[in-house]
């Protein structure tokens, strides 16, 4: 490889200002030494990246293609050096993690946690009002864990973790668990509990949700509460309601084609591009990045890969 970061560091800066004297002054460099640098890229790529015979560079359709994997290579450095620069720094005295999904899968994370780190402080924060997105873009949360969504601010990286499982549950005594399977017209007829906190992604086929009655709460353990006291039925992750399902105190209801089957939710690990995470967030965020810690449906955990 003959071509250095630095090349790459000033092509992308002249594809993004649309000039050189403009990548120029963004990097601190003359206008001279940015245009050199491209043309040696080019010479060393082998390609022309630029079309020079308008006043203004304009990308070749070979240098747009270039660009995303040059793009692509400069995040990674930074996730490499903002990696390194955790693991060399002592560990925070207080890390705080955002959350909008159930918190048991992480538990057996958070014990080896404690374990490695024994004198952190750390915060599990539910957002209500806001995201766990916007929380971690305004830098109020290291990292945060929450349903896959399209549009994550631009200052964001996210990798996908896992899958969350969603269920169809009432009390046993309810009407609805009197006639399984179900039909959407048996679930519109019934008052429906959701909570904000929870995942919002509906199926492709979700025109039964529109029932005639909703209750909302902001807390998912209030959620609980109403749903054990029968006041309707709710579509929440499995991992939420298995103990009261495998207790009775709860009943999964299935729904009738083409309807069957259990919804998959994404979940997203988040954090800040410009924000170098601490030791010990950096050793969490290696760890959920490599850890299925959310995958649950009707047959319990998958097998070890």
């Amino acid at each position: 490889m003959d071509f250095s970061l630095d090349q790459l560091q000033m092509f992308v800066q002249a594809a993004r200002t649309g000039s050189f004297s403009a990548a120029a002054r963004r990097l601190g460099k003359t206008q001279s030494t940015v245009s050199l640098a491209i043309a040696n890229l080019e010479d060393d790529l082998k390609v022309e990246l630029f079309d020079r015979s308008t006043r203004s560079p304009a990308l070749t359709a070979t240098g747009r293609k270039i660009l995303l994997q040059a793009e692509a290579v400069l995040e990674r450095c930074q996730d490499l050096q903002a990696s390194a620069d955790g693991l060399s720094q002592e560990p925070e005295p207080q890390l705080t993690l955002a959350i909008q999904a159930p918190c048991g899968p992480l538990l057996p994370l958070l014990r080896e946690f404690e374990q490695a780190f024994p004198q952190v402080d750390l915060l599990l924060r539910q957002p209500h009002s806001s995201s766990a997105s916007e929380l971690v873009a305004r830098g109020e949360a290291a990292l945060g864990l929450a349903p896959s969504a399209p549009g994550y601010p631009q200052a964001l990286e996210f990798q996908q973790v896992g899958r969350l499982h969603l269920v169809h549950a009432c009390r046993p005594d309810h009407p609805l668990a009197q006639r399984n399977p179900l039909s959407a017209d048996d679930l519109q007829q019934h008052r429906r509990l959701c909570a904000s906190s929870l995942p919002s992604q509906q199926p492709p086929s979700s025109e039964y949700l529109r029932c005639l009655r909703l209750w909302q709460v902001q807390d998912q353990h209030a959620l609980l509460e109403m749903l054990r006291a029968g006041l309707g039925w709710a579509a929440l992750p499995r991992q939420l309601v298995q103990r009261e399902l495998a207790r009775g105190e709860l009943v999964e209801l299935h729904l009738a084609d083409p309807f069957h089957g259990d919804w998959q939710v994404g979940v997203d690990l988040l954090w800040a591009r410009q924000s170098p995470l601490g030791q010990a967030g950096t050793w969490l965020k290696e760890r959920l990045l490599h850890s299925r810690v959310y995958e649950m449906d009707r047959r319990g955990p998958p097998p070890a890969r």
